[in-house]
């Protein structure tokens, strides 16, 4: 065991990740470019006009909503690790500009994180506390991905099966173990206080109760997002939310283990793969829908807020300075 643990520890996890992350891309590159290789752009856009006109309405209200809950991130965060002194608007502001960013530029972890310690420190928190809030957030996506990622493949397996290559039997297995975990973790941290790290990197982590208003508000930010692309995709065959939500979720956290800038490319590959049974050109159009409503129209209206707030910032410290 101790030379286990030795070889384990000897491991270069930073140079492992990136391996990984550049082996998910070139695969996904593969896959797209053997779909796209026989689709002609005019079919593309004859899938375009296909989309009618109240679904692209309604996908463009549930990416305002996703966004909506997205904001709640980080003022659960703040709430968690005990930072009350910082208004709802701020938080909202801070969660909206750095997962648009982030989601855009990739390595989320790194640029989002920025953008917190750009905002936050300028209402006094250090950089432990900003990166307990980018902890906390973190924790929020991934107990919601896991939830609907678990009910999805209890509910549908072989809709997965397409893109992970396992059996369905395999897939609702994994299914039920996350979600079996999730109430695991539920219950642990429903017993007493919990934390993790060590000295001034210890996270409180929120109760029981807290947990399922935490899991509640990823699950809602991640059905938002599913139900946009659910009214994108075309509407012959007809399918069920939950065969559309596994393949989406799966492909949103291969996109995100790529740290590709705004998942392209291994986001698209995985959806093209993970739904075979759609006309290709209609799909790929309702993923450009997709992509233009999520990715691009919210990270053009964080760099104009973050562009005017710097100005503003700016303009005060230069009359400052100039105040007698």
């Amino acid at each position: 065991m101790q030379r286990i643990g030795a070889w384990v520890g000897g491991i270069r996890w930073n140079r492992v990740g990136a391996v990984v992350a550049v082996a998910i891309i070139a695969v996904s590159m593969v896959v797209l470019y053997n779909v796209l290789s026989d689709i002609a752009l005019d079919e593309i856009r004859t899938g375009l006009t296909n989309i009618p006109p109240e679904n692209l309405v309604r996908a463009a209200l549930f990416v305002a909503m996703a966004y909506a809950t997205l904001t709640l991130y980080d003022w659960f965060a703040l709430r968690t690790i005990g930072v009350r002194h910082i208004p709802y608007r701020v938080a909202a502001m801070v969660s909206f500009t750095s997962y648009t960013i982030g989601h855009n530029i990739g390595a989320t972890a790194f640029s989002a994180g920025a953008i917190r310690w750009r905002i936050y420190s300028s209402w006094g928190l250090g950089i432990v506390d900003v990166a307990k809030i980018c902890f906390v957030a973190g924790l929020t996506f991934w107990l919601g991905n896991l939830a609907v990622l678990g009910i999805a493949m209890v509910y549908d397996p072989a809709a997965v099966s397409a893109v992970d290559q396992l059996a369905p039997a395999v897939n609702r297995i994994i299914g039920v173990a996350l979600l079996v975990g999730l109430a695991a973790w539920v219950a642990w941290v429903w017993g007493k206080p919990r934390r993790l790290g060590r000295n001034t990197w210890t996270v409180q982590l929120p109760g029981g109760r807290s947990t399922l208003l935490q899991i509640g508000i990823g699950i809602t930010d991640l059905t938002c997002c599913a139900l946009a692309m659910y009214m994108l995709v075309p509407a012959t065959p007809p399918i069920h939310f939950f065969t559309l939500a596994g393949v989406f979720i799966a492909a949103t956290l291969l996109g995100f283990a790529s740290h590709a800038p705004g998942s392209i490319g291994v986001f698209d590959a995985a959806m093209l793969v993970g739904l075979p049974f759609f006309d290709k050109e209609e799909l790929i159009a309702g993923l450009l829908i997709f992509r233009l409503m999520y990715f691009i129209v919210p990270f053009a209206c964080s760099l104009t807020i973050i562009g005017i707030r710097e100005v503003v910032l700016s303009i005060r410290r230069k009359r400052e300075l100039d105040a007698p």
